[in-house]
């Protein structure tokens, strides 16, 4: 997988650690030992920073918007030092106004951190897990709430494993589409609106609005839930898009691919997913050919391309070398040899004029 940089502006305004710390999925057992007063301080960034050189007064590279994490190595060099040191390390600490502090393992800083993180308004927690563990979860959470969105207008569908956004006008038959891949056993994820989000390294993720999940519009019947009538299998929360399909009306002139050799990408959220054109027509079967184009992406990933290896054949025979000379002509003068020999033609006697013939010398004796 090719890994892409995110977007510049991953979220805008970040989370509060309020927020982030009640988030039902961190799964952190944690306390707030001070700092009550910071909990709307806000992070917008996405990976915690674990720098014990800052107690030391080396504060170079510490980011103010990273949580700060303190562990067990830390925390026991500070219950080591004087009750000057420990206050002149809190202080070099909070003076670069981190959004948060937090100390693992369960073990509470000193006192003095504790009073300079009152002081300051930023809140100090402690966490049971282990740094590791901490760092992890709180990654993940981070990734959640920080993740650069869009929202997109079209369909999203899990074929064969490949997540095919299926885009295009209003009134073009994305709903009919997908309503024909469900029939196949194919899953719904998203209809009409398609929230996506950014994930490392180089992933967009779609899913559907919360008040749209499940459901599907399709002209003439309105408003189907595709989850009472197919099943809990026929849809699916969330998944990754693989491949973009823009259906377009057909037009005459109008270019389409016909040997699919050069590959196009559309940008979602900073990422080129590849895209296939593919123009509707009826008697058209669309659902066929987009589930084979989900096909087609997965004989890709394993490495073949058969619209490559078709035009690397042709070039291979185009440019191989030419036969000897007189190698062509001796093949067809031993081609004319072997053949049937030609019938034989008896051509008939002719007899002089002042000379009979015997059958009339005969006659005449």
């Amino acid at each position: 997988m090719k890994v892409y940089d995110p977007p510049a502006s991953p979220s805008v305004g970040g989370v509060t650690i309020g927020a982030l710390l009640t988030d039902p999925n961190l799964g952190l057992r944690y306390q707030i030992v001070a700092g009550q007063s910071g909990m709307g301080r806000r992070v917008v960034h996405p990976r915690i920073q674990k720098s014990g050189l800052a107690l030391v007064g080396h504060v170079h590279g510490l980011v103010p918007d990273r949580i700060q994490m303190l562990g067990e190595t830390e925390v026991s060099y500070l219950e080591k030092l004087s009750l000057e040191l420990q206050q002149e390390a809190a202080a070099h600490l909070f003076n670069q106004s981190p959004c948060a502090v937090i100390s693992t393992r369960g073990v509470c800083p000193p006192a003095p951190l504790l009073e300079e993180a009152n002081r300051r308004g930023c809140v100090l927690a402690v966490v049971e897990e282990r740094s590791s563990a901490a760092i992890a979860a709180l990654h993940t959470a981070l990734d959640e709430h920080l993740a650069p969105r869009c929202r997109l207008h079209g369909v999203l569908v899990d074929i064969f494993e490949v997540g095919v956004l299926l885009s295009g006008a209003s009134g073009v038959g994305k709903s009919e589409c997908a309503l024909e891949l469900v029939m196949r056993g194919h899953r719904l994820v998203a209809d009409d609106i398609v929230e996506c989000d950014y994930r490392p390294p180089g992933m967009v993720f779609g899913e559907p609005a919360e008040k749209l999940r499940h459901y599907m519009e399709v002209r003439g019947l309105g408003i189907l839930n595709i989850k009472d009538l197919y099943g809990v299998t026929a849809v699916r929360d969330r998944k990754r898009i693989d491949l973009v399909v823009e259906l377009e009306l057909w037009k005459e002139g109008a270019e389409f691919d016909r040997i699919g050799a050069e590959d196009q990408h559309r940008d979602i959220l900073g990422v080129p997913i590849r895209t296939v054109r593919l123009p509707v027509q009826p008697g058209r079967n669309m659902s066929s050919i987009i589930e084979i184009a989900a096909r087609a992406e997965l004989l890709r990933r394993a490495g073949h391309n058969p619209a490559r290896e078709f035009i690397d054949s042709i070039e291979s025979t185009r440019f191989e070398a030419p036969a000897p000379h007189g190698v062509h002509e001796a093949y067809r003068r031993a081609l004319n040899e072997s053949s049937s020999p030609s019938p034989v033609h008896h051509t008939p006697k002719v007899w002089p004029s002042d000379f009979s013939s015997p059958s009339s010398t005969r006659r005449r004796s």
